[in-house]
């Protein structure tokens, strides 16, 4: 497997179709874009045009929702596949996908579903992950999933499961702040004792992103909907993270009621200079791709 160098500055932020006209006019001040390979699955068309120039300009690292690691028959090959080749004709930094299963017996949900963290789902998920990486031929990421109600019957905790799966396997972490900050409010745990249970030598990517709130039997319920600014307290996360590990590749993660680029340039900032402060720390050089 080969290796690639960490883009520099170490922020990025979600390719939107609407901004590609006004990144391809300016020199804008990030490392990278990440991208969800889906949307660029046809062959040609206005999407490939705008995302071959971006690519001669900026890294990129594809984000993927479809693979389907978590379910019993293993991932989708026909998307693998489609993936595959994309891959190849964009070879991006990273491909992460989720600790998920989206899709089940030729049925496919508009969602990221969970799934219990017992020795069983993790020998199933070793196999995929190991599968994709061997037709890729490279190391991918798994993110951390957003969960709203325990689960039952895992015997383990999501943490172990995680860095069981980066042992065994030799996937990287994707490591969603929000994530853990909406399962901690949902599941009532500590966020930063999530944050001390993960191996954060296998995290090479951080997303940072925004949530809801909403209401539920009368409690207060957070939804994962990446459709505003990072709160202070997932910024206080990525502090305690960045302290601990040194500089993490971070995207800004933003997907729905999508604002204006500057705006998430902003946020990008705000990312970047939460990184020049820290202490200089022995950081990650390359990654396994």
């Amino acid at each position: 497997m080969k290796s690639m160098s960490f883009p520099d500055p170490a922020v990025g932020v979600s390719l939107k179709s609407q901004h590609y006209d006004e990144i391809l006019k300016r020199d804008l001040p990030i490392g990278w874009f990440e991208l969800h390979p889906e949307n660029y699955m046809n062959a040609g068309g206005e999407n490939h045009r705008a995302l071959s120039q971006i690519a001669e300009r900026y890294p990129l690292s594809f984000h993927s929702v479809g693979l389907s690691l978590g379910r019993a028959e293993g991932p989708d090959l026909a998307y693998l596949e489609r993936l595959a080749q994309l891959v190849k004709r964009y070879e991006p930094f990273q491909v992460s996908d989720h600790l998920a299963w989206t899709s089940s017996g030729g049925i496919f949900f508009n969602d990221l579903l969970p799934l219990l963290y017992t020795s069983a789902s993790l020998n199933s998920f070793c196999n995929s992950v190991d599968l994709v990486q061997n037709r890729l031929g490279r190391r991918i990421l798994i993110e951390n999933p957003t969960q709203y109600s325990p689960l039952g019957e895992s015997d383990r905790d999501e943490t172990e499961f995680l860095n069981e799966l980066a042992r065994r396997s030799g996937c990287g972490l994707l490591l969603d702040l929000n994530n853990i900050y909406i399962c901690a409010n949902n599941l009532d745990f500590d966020a930063k004792s999530y944050l001390e249970a993960i191996d954060l030598s296998r995290v090479d990517e951080v997303h940072l992103a925004g949530h809801t709130e909403s209401e539920w039997n009368g409690s207060r319920v957070l939804i994962d909907d990446h459709g505003s600014e990072v709160c202070s307290e997932v910024w206080a996360l990525y502090a305690d993270l960045l302290s601990c590990s040194g500089p993490v590749p971070t995207l800004i993660e933003w997907d729905t009621d999508v604002p204006a680029l500057d705006r998430l340039l902003d946020e990008a900032a705000k990312a970047q200079a939460c990184i020049d402060a820290i202490e200089p720390k022995a950081a990650k050089h390359a990654i396994a791709v």
